[in-house]
């Protein structure tokens, strides 16, 4: 029985974790997709290191506030097709005040 316990809590311990590895396996906590694919591989805003592939940009978490975060990131690479935040997408009205920002 105390195997169980053990086994069973293993289980949970790595069902736990797998998710943040998804995530970091995905590139970070912000995920800015561009409607032309930026210049460049990579940009920083404030303190946060973006890094892109095709029109897709993403970044660790950061401590401002989501709506600042996409704002930076439009402000560098202009009119995003979405926006996320640890796999939760903006919605349509969020995602348009943010694309107001653009270069």
């Amino acid at each position: 029985m105390t195997r169980l316990v053990s086994l069973a809590a293993a289980a949970l311990s790595v069902a736990a974790i797998m998710p943040a590895t998804a995530l970091a396996q995905s590139g970070g906590h912000y995920s800015a997709t561009a409607v032309e694919a930026p210049g460049k591989s990579s940009f920083v805003t404030q303190n946060t290191i973006w890094k892109c592939k095709d029109s897709v940009c993403t970044a660790p978490r950061a401590g401002s506030q989501d709506k600042i975060m996409c704002e930076r990131a439009v402000q560098r690479i202009g009119t995003l097709s979405a926006f996320t935040v640890a796999g939760t997408a903006f919605d349509a009205e969020a995602l348009a005040a943010c694309n107001a920002r653009a270069k």
